[in-house]
């Protein structure tokens, strides 16, 4: 499956990104960057040129920062 589903969730409305970095901390995509409103989110990873592995992705909005592990696999 060369697409994969991350769904988030804010408080409020506001500016959010949404980051995807590999094993070696090099940013390689950003799902979201911009203003969403509040409630339920869901972005798309489009993965077809990416190898399979582990990779970290970041969801900033306002003061806050979480950093997840996922892994690829083809």
């Amino acid at each position: 499956n060369p697409m994969t589903s991350i769904s988030y969730t804010i408080p409020r409305s506001g500016a959010v990104r949404l980051e995807v970095y590999n094993i070696s901390g090099q940013l390689v995509d950003v799902l979201a960057d911009g203003y969403r409103v509040a409630g339920a989110h869901m972005a798309v990873w489009n993965t077809g040129n990416h190898a399979a592995g582990t990779y970290f992705y970041r969801l900033r909005f306002g003061g806050f920062s979480e950093t997840r592990k996922m892994t690829l696999l083809k």
